[in-house]
């Protein structure tokens, strides 16, 4: 079980769940290790969340698209999409643009439960996103809030991977649409979570062949040399 949910529920605070929510909560799978196992065989899963905003201390979580990278493609007869059940005082423009209507708030699925859900369906993965700083942020608040978890998965970033991997795109700070033209993918909707996942998938399965390539075979690797390219550009920047 995840130690902060287990003194939670020792202490008698943090979330109400019932029983079965907490017997699946303790049969959570543990975060994996940044190891050596071939990019091949490690297990992905592609997350992205619709928001109330971009406040990660004040703005919640309205929906969540998955999409499972396994065995060095998409399992797309596994994929994860979900409303949670939300009230809001007033409809944000973030509301707006991901076209989330007050009624599918309103019949959504309770927050734990679309959490656990979907910690269930991450199982022992490595967590991308584009711009994954902000999901990670909101993700583990929102854990922490409906279930007592606490997040400890890894994320990747795709947003840095990008420009890491294809410097000639001269993308550095440019949004995911940016990078689906420059590698011509065919979206038919956006600003969708389960949409936006996917794409963002087809996207991390472009930058794995080209690591691959580069003799970046595993998420360690990968993540040292993230560490340098992040070095790198800091210190251009202070010597400008």
């Amino acid at each position: 079980m995840n130690p902060f949910a287990f003194l939670s529920a020792l202490l008698g605070r943090g979330p109400q769940l019932d029983d079965e929510q907490r017997r699946r909560l303790q049969r959570l799978a543990s975060p994996p290790p940044l190891d050596g196992r071939p990019l091949q065989t490690q297990r992905f899963v592609v997350l992205d969340l619709e928001t109330s905003g971009l406040n990660v201390e004040r703005d919640i979580v309205l929906s969540i698209g998955a999409v499972l990278i396994e065995d060095g493609a998409i399992d797309f007869g596994r994929q994860f999409e979900c409303t949670l059940q939300r009230q809001l005082k007033t409809v944000t423009e973030s509301v707006l643009i991901h076209g989330i209507p007050p009624s599918a708030l309103a019949r959504g699925v309770a927050p734990a439960e679309a959490l656990l859900q979907l910690m269930e369906f991450a199982g022992d993965c490595v967590f991308l996103a584009y711009h994954a700083p902000f999901d990670q942020r909101m993700l583990t608040r929102a854990l922490k809030t409906e279930l007592g978890y606490r997040l400890q998965h890894p994320f990747f970033d795709i947003a840095d991977l990008a420009p890491m991997l294809f410097p000639e795109a001269f993308v550095q700070r440019g949004g995911l649409d940016h990078w689906i033209d420059y590698f011509k993918l065919s979206m038919a909707q956006r600003h969708h979570a389960s949409a936006d996942a996917l794409a963002t998938a087809e996207i991390a399965l472009i930058l794995f062949n080209r690591a691959r390539r580069m003799e970046l075979d595993n998420v360690y690797q990968l993540s040292q040399r993230l560490a340098h390219w992040h070095r790198s550009r800091s210190a251009a920047q202070h010597a400008l």
